[in-house]
């Protein structure tokens, strides 16, 4: 058998065989014991299956380390015999299978208590390790959280170290174990060098550098983002794969396995990706290589969707491409769930109860307050409003005779009049976004706050960059809502304009950017600079679940040259330089919800109100029910490092945690460690800060900005992607067209069949919630940490979000409350935590908040 290879030792002679023998068997225990004076440690050790692989059994062995008496040879715990795993008993649950190994290991007397264990695996295959427990031989129960890859000895040479789920700060931990706590450490850090093998568990930062493709030519080279001042931004994980690609896609990308999807929820993520592109992959389709057509009318549009009735379509087909881009393990555990696809997308609910409530005003200004992007709009502090580069050409004259009998005096006065500005940061980039099908303005929207809260727009400001051999600069016209059909068509035609600019600025900046991609340094700080052992390594670690592995999956599909958002956005191919370009304004401390609330005059700072902020009117949903979690975690996140750090010295000299913030400002967020607003991490009050207004970005803000996105970008006409004319000016061909059949040149505005179904198809992937999803006020197991004090503060903080939902529900059928459910009558629950939920139905549900940015 090749397998002996693998051993270090090859057997000389027969007495070696002999001893060799004898010793392993000795090793399992499997004797009966010749010490009688020996103790016994019992345990059980969890593993799930991947499909179609056995469990390891005999072949994976455990040793512990005790927590309490030290080895003089090595300055580490004591290390027990090892004992191989024995009598599987498996059993299936949702279609995951899990194996409970029994496990004896001989200690001498006065072994003490467990405090970390080694497991080997000799196995030809890795096993995910769920948890293990351990029983000492005074019945102390010592338990294990674990769930990580455990990859055979032959590929990494080395076994794995798990430390059992009892915290303490560097200055604290155990003689028996700070030995161990650095090595770990210190091995997951690497050296920088070298390409990242599946099983390699090292975290290290990289540039944006792999989002070019430039092997299909000169059109999908990209710059490098990160590293200098003109194009900053957030680190990623570092592969050490080469930046160039053949052109393939390939989902197969390295991911520190920690941080990896579980086999299930990849398959139902690949599986949901199929699902909503199966519409490409039609037999029908097959003749027209893209349907680049326009919809005929707001029925056409309609027909992309199945009211009820599901249509299904047996997947052969889609197998076979399937087959072509994923790898060849994943595409086993996927073929299953791809047996029956559906071919037309679910009703969105802005469609649902009203068909035509898109297009009233109220819905289009309540949207800004409650839709997927509620983070933009600003309460106006002057006039006229003005950019970096240019100053409004709105008048005073435009709008003062629409503020419900106020003057334009008071209306200012009394902070009625707002803006949505997606206007300066858009104007370096219109000329070269012009092309084939686009045609890209910036806007700026004015609204009038009414007496019943809701927003009514007042005008929009479009600028434009002139016909393509025009090269003097730009144009500009300013729209006004009006009664009489042909200007109140202009209006709509403009309303279009805005809401593709909204859409665009919501995925690159408020979705990618602001989540997504500014926490991945903190999740490598993390892992690189607070052991497993820190108390802030357990209260972050479920916050970042699964998000190393979807950016990866985003970098190879989603935000890469010629992938999915440049094929749908306007943006086109400057989409990921734009966001570099807005990382320059970027603070994480104004990430903070009651800053950034106070930033946009939404809210009023209140020193002395435990939210830190008091909201300027109830009726804006986001910003009532975000302060309301907000205040949660605050308090949750308080508690927490009130049991572990006495007093602000105790913050000040907590080596790791001093290490990880300076790596996060001077190398995570490397290309911004100059500015002044990063906090000093002396305090315990700074060290909260940091914490809640990160676990805030990572849960509450992520669900608020990415589950609604079917509900109201999954219809193209309430939010296209992308404009393919501009509003006509008088006295053109165009405007001509447009008077001929207003609702034709509309429709032939929002983006073509191919694109519109692909975009349709990516609201809806990304708006699902997957099976395992584990939400805010939740831990995927009771024993994630071993001190009751926590606990019994975690249960406080799950109480205080079961009391945030029924106050949602109560808000949301307050018939004073005009914006939560609005003329088209979606209730806002993107904010509605779903902390009870033990079985959650995956889907599209537009509630619950998961933990972390787990799609």
């Amino acid at each position: 058998m090749d397998s002996h290879h693998h051993h270090h030792h090859l057997c000389y002679n027969m007495q070696e065989c002999l001893n060799a023998i004898q010793n392993k068997i000795s090793d399992c225990n499997s004797l009966q014991d010749r010490h009688g004076s020996r103790y016994l440690i019992n345990g059980k050790v969890v593993i799930e299956h991947s499909p179609g692989l056995s469990g390891p059994g005999k072949s994976a062995s455990v040793q512990v380390y005790s927590s309490t008496v030290i080895d003089p040879n090595t300055m580490k715990g004591k290390l027990s015999g090892k004992a191989c795993l024995k009598k599987g008993k498996s059993s299936k649950k949702d279609g995951t299978k899990t194996t409970v190994y029994k496990i004896k290991l001989h200690v001498e007397p006065g072994f003490g208590n467990p405090g970390a264990f080694l497991i080997e695996n000799n196995h030809k295959h890795r096993f995910f390790l769920q948890s293990a427990t351990l029983v000492t031989p005074e019945n102390k129960v010592i338990h294990f959280d674990c769930r990580s890859w455990v990859y055979p000895i032959k590929d990494t040479n080395t076994s794995r170290l798990f430390f059992s789920n009892t915290c303490y700060l560097p200055s604290k931990t155990p003689a028996c174990l700070v030995e161990l706590r650095k090595e770990e450490l210190e091995s997951l850090r690497g050296d920088g060098t070298g390409e990242r093998k599946e099983w390699d568990r090292i975290y290290d930062y990289a540039l944006y550098d792999d989002l070019g493709n430039p092997g299909k030519g000169p059109d999908h080279v990209r710059p490098v983002l990160g590293g200098s001042r003109s194009r900053p931004y957030p680190r990623r994980g570092r592969t050490g794969r080469p930046a160039t690609k053949n052109g393939t896609i390939n989902l197969d990308t390295y991911v520190p396995p920690d941080e990896r999807c579980s086999p299930k929820k990849l398959s139902e993520f690949i599986a949901n990706a199929i699902q909503a592109t199966a519409y490409f992959h039609l037999p029908e389709a097959k003749s027209l290589p893209r349907d680049s057509s326009s919809f005929e009318s707001f029925g056409d549009i309609r027909d992309l969707y199945s009211n009820n009735r599901r249509q299904a379509m047996r997947g052969k087909s889609v197998t076979e491409k399937v087959k072509k881009f994923v790898p060849a393990q994943l595409f086993k555990d996927v073929t299953h769930v791809i047996e029956e696809v559906d071919i037309k997308f679910p009703l969105p609910q802005i469609i649902r109860a009203n068909q035509f409530a898109w297009k009233l005003d109220e819905e289009f200004g309540r949207q800004m307050l409650a839709g997927t992007n509620p983070t933009r709009i600003h309460c106006l502090r002057e006039f006229p409003p003005r950019g970096t580069l240019t100053e409004s050409h709105i008048e005073q004259s435009d709008i003062e005779h629409n503020l419900d009998g106020l003057s334009f005096e008071q209306a200012m006065k009394q902070w009625r009049i707002y803006v949505l500005d997606h206007h300066d940061y858009l104007l370096p980039f219109l000329r070269k976004m012009y092309s084939e099908g686009v045609r890209p303005c910036a806007s700026r929207t004015l609204l009038f706050l009414r007496n019943d809260a809701t927003l009514k727009p007042l005008a929009i400001e479009l600028s434009y960059p002139g016909s393509s051999n025009n090269v003097d600069g730009m144009k500009t016209m300013v729209l006004l809502p009006e009664k009489e059909d042909i200007p109140q068509a202009l209006w709509q035609l403009a309303k279009a304009h805005v809401a593709a600019n909204d859409l665009a600025y919501h995925q690159l900046i408020s979705h990618w950017l602001h989540t997504h991609a500014v926490v991945e340094p903190f999740i490598i700080a993390t892992r690189r600079q607070l052991s497993v052992m820190h108390p802030v390594h357990r209260l972050l670690d479920p916050h970042f679940k699964d998000t190393m592995h979807i950016n990866a999956l985003a970098r190879t599909v989603l935000i890469n040259a010629g992938g999915i958002l440049e094929k749908t956005l306007f943006t086109g191919k400057f989409s990921m330089e734009l966001s570099s370009e807005l990382y320059k304004q970027w603070r994480f401390d104004e990430q903070a919800l009651p800053s950034d609330l106070i930033k946009r005059c939404m809210a009023l700072e209140e020193s002395e109100n435990p939210r830190g902020a008091l909201m300027l009117f109830q009726d804006y949903p986001y910003g009532l029910d975000g302060l309301d979690i907000w205040l949660a975690i605050q308090t949750w996140v308080g508690d927490f490092c009130d049991i572990f750090y006495e007093d602000d010295p105790s913050v000040k000299s907590d080596t790791e945690i001093q290490a990880w913030w300076s790596e996060i400002r001077n190398v995570g967020h490397g290309d911004k460690r100059k500015e002044q607003w990063w906090c000093q991490m002396t305090t315990k009050a700074d060290l909260k800060r940091t914490l809640t207004t990160l676990v805030w970005i990572a849960s509450a803000l992520h669900a608020s900005v990415n589950f609604g996105q079917y509900s109201y970008a999954g219809y193209p006409p309430n939010r296209p992607s992308r404009c393919r004319k501009f509003v006509p000016e008088e006295g053109t061909m165009e405007f001509a067209e447009f008077l001929k059949d207003p609702d034709k040149y509309f429709l032939n505005m929002l983006p073509d069949r191919f694109e519109a179904s692909l975009g349709i198809a990516l609201m809806e992937v990304l708006s699902r919630h997957t099976s395992e999803e584990v939400y805010l006020g939740q831990r995927a197991t009771s024993e994630w940490i071993d001190n009751k004090q926590v606990k019994q503060r975690f249960e406080k903080f799950n109480k205080s979000l079961r009391e945030i939902e029924k106050q949602i529900m109560e808000r949301n059928g307050d018939p004073e409350l005009m914006n939560r459910r609005g003329p088209a009558k979606v209730p806002y629950k993107l904010l509605y935590p779903d902390a009870t939920k033990v079985e959650t139905p995956a889907g599209i549900t537009a509630k619950g908040i998961p933990n972390s940015i787990s799609i």
